[in-house]
Order: structure tokens, then sequence, then C-alpha cells
């Protein structure tokens, strides 16, 4: 999704940068269509498989259809970006992928966050909150994921005065250098959606570490098992969506072009 930031500028205004190069124009729209070649499959398999669970009773799994089902809609606003990458006009359909672009990556975060405290009052706390790890329960929390997420973004665009663009192609380009608007809302963007997510999840995962060493029921080779595991998930996190954010937080770096 970083590259997708990248490809698109405002070419619009006196004080904007276009970036116009024959490796952009033929690297993004490679990249987007391997991605789609490989996440829509992907990704409808992914979705086979955590319905099954969660029919099974699975409250985990609630998160997981939520979570496929957001990389779902991202993936297929693919062909759009290539579109987009290829310099060619995707009319009122630019908008609308931009906005699914970020409202999948928030959502995403928010679920991820979801599953962390999912695990983490199941582990450390196995005899209560029986409700919160229900099926019922955990879709009831998804829907809220993606109400709030949805509004936050709305209210921030609304803020910066972006949301009056949604009918044009305001979206999908990038204003270089940005405005103070553009950058409160890099800014939140890159808090909420990222750091306290991540904070939440580093937390969750040393409560349930530090749980389970003080278990004497469970073997150490489960234990390291556990750890392996847990520090996968948030290395894999922060591998996927740091390059986002970082690309997100270099833009407030971008002065003028000469």
């Amino acid at each position: 999704m970083d590259a997708a930031l990248l490809s698109q500028t405002n070419s619009s205004t006196s004080n904007s940068c276009t970036v116009e190069s024959s490796v952009e124009k033929n690297m993004y729209p490679t990249v987007y269509s391997l991605f789609f070649i490989v996440g829509f499959p992907a990704n409808c398999l992914s979705l086979y498989a955590a319905w099954m669970l969660m029919r099974n009773g699975n409250s985990t799994a609630v998160y997981l259809v939520n979570l496929s089902i957001s990389d779902l809609l991202y993936t297929i606003s693919l062909p759009v970006w290539i579109e987009l990458a290829l310099r060619r006009p995707a009319g009122g359909l630019c908008s609308l992928v931009a906005v699914i672009m970020y409202n999948s990556f928030y959502i995403g975060s928010g679920l991820l966050c979801c599953i962390s405290i999912d695990r983490y009052l199941a582990v450390v706390y196995p005899l209560h909150f029986h409700w919160v790890r229900e099926v019922r329960t955990a879709a009831v929390v998804s829907i809220a994921v993606w109400i709030l997420e949805i509004a936050i973004h709305i209210i921030l665009l609304d803020h910066t005065g972006a949301l009056q663009a949604f009918s044009s192609r305001h979206l999908c380009v990038e204003r270089i250098p940005m405005t103070r608007e553009d950058v409160h809302l890099t800014l939140t963007r890159v808090t909420l959606g990222f750091f306290v997510p991540m904070i939440i999840m580093t937390f969750c995962f040393q409560q349930i570490m530090q749980s389970l060493r003080q278990s004497t029921s469970i073997l150490a080779q489960e234990r390291r098992k556990v750890g392996l595991m847990l520090f996968f998930l948030l290395l894999t996190y922060i591998v996927a969506f740091a390059p986002y954010q970082t690309v997100m937080l270099l833009r407030l770096f971008c002065g003028r072009c000469g």
C-alpha cells in the first residue's frame, strides 16, 4: 500500500512535485499485478478457512473473517491502482479506491489488536471474561471496529477538507509539500493506526508470556513455541505495516521541487 501512496502526485498546483519515471510506470503495475494474482486467491482461501472455524464456535475466527474481508476489498481495488500507475484516468473510482486503501489498512490494524486482546484474555484470565470470547461478542466488536475506523477516517477527512473532494480525484493524488492539515492527518493516522495498536499488541504478548512462565502445567518447550509464535506475529505486523507508515512520515519532509 505504500507503493500506491507514492505512485500518485498532485500536478494541478504550482506547489506540487510530479514523479515521472519509466521505473515507476513499469514497477508499480507489475507489483500490483503480482499482488492481485497472489492475493486474491490467498484471501479467498483465508476467508473460507476462517469462516469454517467461525462456524465451529471459534471467536478468534470472527476477527480473521473480517480481516480477510478487509484485505480482500483492498485486493479487489488493485486493478484500479494499476490503471492509475499507468497514468490512465480512473474517474470516480479514484477516490473510492483511496478510501478503501486507507480504511482497509486501519481496519486490519484494529482487528489484529482485537485478536491480541482476545488471546490475552484467554490465556491470562482463562476463568473470566467468557462472554468476551463468545462468537456473538466477537461479531459485535468486529462491526464496531469497522464503524469506528470508518467514522474516524471520515472525521479526519472532513477536518482537513478532503471530504469535499471525494467525488473528484483529489484523494488519489498527493500534495507535496504537504499542507498543515495534511500533516495533522498523517500524524494522527500513524499514531492511532500504527503505534497505538503496536503498543497494545506488545503489552498483550508480554502479559501472555509472563502468564505462561508462571504456569507449572505448561512445558518449557511449549512456552518457547508460544513465545516464538507471538514474536513472529509482532514481527509480521511491523514488517507488513511499518514500511507504509515510514513512507507517510517521509512525506512530511518532502519539499518543493525545483
